[in-house]
């Protein structure tokens, strides 16, 4: 299934992203059906649909890792290097002879993600059959609480920001990279989300933050990077400059 519209509206996007419908608890389905309510037949943006509406790991099969690299630079704070793994193991639970109840996700994997490591790691819930690629919601989500963070404000506020700009702001263009050795052709999405916004004297300091995503079925996992930056003063370095770069895909690997 494809991540419904209706979850879309709002932001956090994770529970299509994560969760099966199954799992829902019961705050989400209330919080489901009046967001459902609310939204207009408003269409989609090629932004969303990119990221959010898109089966990014149809070309990944259990059992199999995805490892990414996460690198923060810039002269706000010390940066560093860590990595973020993304497991996709065959799911007992959803194995018909092993489980004749198992219905419609009789098949299916399970999906483990580490968001970076030790300290810096990020629980994640554990998934049955995702079609996202969990990747995107732990940067997203992160991203956000560090935005709280370094303002004082509030993690739903920046969430709006974000979501509105994808469905109003985005600019979406090709984009030649490379993975593995080869050269790969895909999309690239771009938003800066404070850069307008009505509350940015309360954060002047990061109303230039510029996220790119770049996004290609060609690759495992369907993202390739993603990439924040905050501009530093004319003619000095960035403020934060962080970017999450898929680096292999190893078959077999649990």
């Amino acid at each position: 299934m494809n991540h419904s519209p209706r979850f879309l509206r709002t932001f956090p996007l994770h529970f299509p992203l994560i969760f099966s419908p199954r799992r829902c608890v019961a705050a989400v389905a209330v919080a489901c059906v009046l967001v459902a309510q609310a939204s207009a037949a408003q269409p989609i943006s090629v932004a969303e649909t990119l990221l959010f509406q898109t089966n990014h790991l149809h070309n990944v099969r259990a059992p199999q890792t995805l490892t990414y690299a996460m690198r923060k630079e810039g002269s706000l704070e010390p940066g560093f290097v860590d990595e973020v793994q993304v497991t996709l193991a065959a799911n007992p639970a959803a194995n018909p002879a092993a489980n004749p109840t198992a219905g419609p996700q009789a098949g299916k994997p399970k999906v483990t993600m580490h968001f970076l490591t030790g300290a810096r790691e990020r629980p994640v819930p554990d998934a049955d059959n995702p079609e996202g690629n969990p990747v995107l919601l732990g940067f997203l989500e992160r991203d956000i609480a560090e935005m709280a963070r370094l303002t004082g404000g509030a993690g739903n506020y920046f969430r709006k920001r974000i979501r509105l700009a994808l469905a109003e702001a985005a600019q979406v263009q090709p984009r030649r990279f490379t993975y593995a050795g080869k050269a790969f052709d895909g999309r690239e999405i771009a938003i800066t989300p404070y850069l307008n916004d009505p509350l940015r004297q309360r954060f002047e300091q990061y109303v230039n933050k510029r996220y790119t995503f770049v996004v290609s079925e060609k690759v495992p996992g369907g993202l390739y990077q993603i990439h924040t930056a905050v501009a530093g003063p004319a003619g000095a370095p960035p403020l934060i400059d962080e970017t999450l770069t898929l680096v292999s895909a190893e078959s077999g690997k649990r």
